[in-house]
């Protein structure tokens, strides 16, 4: 049985993100910064009729609970065929460029993009004892900086400096380590699961959750000829969904 990890897995995409992995028959690590929540979250997956999962306290922002997560996946299972980076926060609208709290932009950061990279190292060992292993960063596609420049973009007028930038900062990593691990059996790659109506942005979103969690699965369980350093996006529907950068 495969194992995977899911950041912020104790509600929406991320949540469902996992019921989906448990029917493909992994064994998933649901992971919450607050471990009761994801106790409950668990449990209800439980009723579901699934036992391959186990909740997991890790706090992107806490090294401690990353390394101790990282202890009890060792010590359990070994190795980790998938790692999906989910977890993430907005931080408020609007963060207009000229005003907004520079301490707002540093907390963003501090989960979406220092977060993942701390999330991603620690548990980069045990991604190389699976045979074969693959990475998803949870983006979005406010990272595009391409898209951006467009004024014809759908999306063109939502311009924010702390939640868009911290994805395009994220993105620019994944490149990054995508080919650094390029020789190796791991695929690593950036999915943007699309507008999507969560507690994230109050509903607003046009996808639902379990749309959104597919279009994830479905860039995450990969073949071994596939891609890496990609930035896939559910809301750009040219050329098999791979977003410009």
């Amino acid at each position: 049985m495969k194992t995977a990890l899911v950041t912020g897995a104790n509600k929406s995409i991320g949540f469902e993100t996992t019921r989906q992995l448990l029917k493909k028959g992994y064994f998933v690590y649901l992971g919450s910064r607050d471990l009761l929540k994801g106790q409950e979250a668990a449990e209800k997956l439980n009723k579901e009729g699934f036992t391959n999962i186990a909740a997991i306290k890790l706090d992107a922002t806490d090294q401690q609970t990353i390394k101790d997560a990282y202890q009890l996946i060792y010590d359990q299972k070994g190795s980790l065929d998938l790692l999906i980076n989910n977890a993430g926060i907005f931080g408020g609208y609007p963060q207009s460029p000229s005003s907004v709290d520079i301490e707002t932009i540093r907390t963003v950061f501090e989960t979406n993009f220092f977060g993942v990279i701390q999330v991603t190292q620690t548990f980069l060992s045990l991604l190389k004892q699976a045979s074969a292993a693959s990475i998803v960063n949870v983006t979005s596609g406010l990272a595009s900086l391409t898209l951006h420049s467009d004024p014809s973009w759908i999306y063109y007028k939502i311009k924010g400096a702390a939640y868009g930038p911290s994805k395009t900062a994220l993105n620019a990593y994944t490149v990054a380590l995508a080919y650094e691990l390029k020789d190796t059996p791991i695929k690593v790659n950036v999915v943007d699961p699309g507008y999507t109506a969560t507690d994230f942005n109050q509903h607003r979103g046009t996808g639902s959750v379990e749309d959104a969690a597919a279009f994830v699965v479905s860039h995450a369980i990969l073949p071994p000829d596939g891609p890496t350093g990609k930035y896939f996006s559910k809301d750009y529907l040219e050329e098999g969904n791979e977003s410009p950068w």
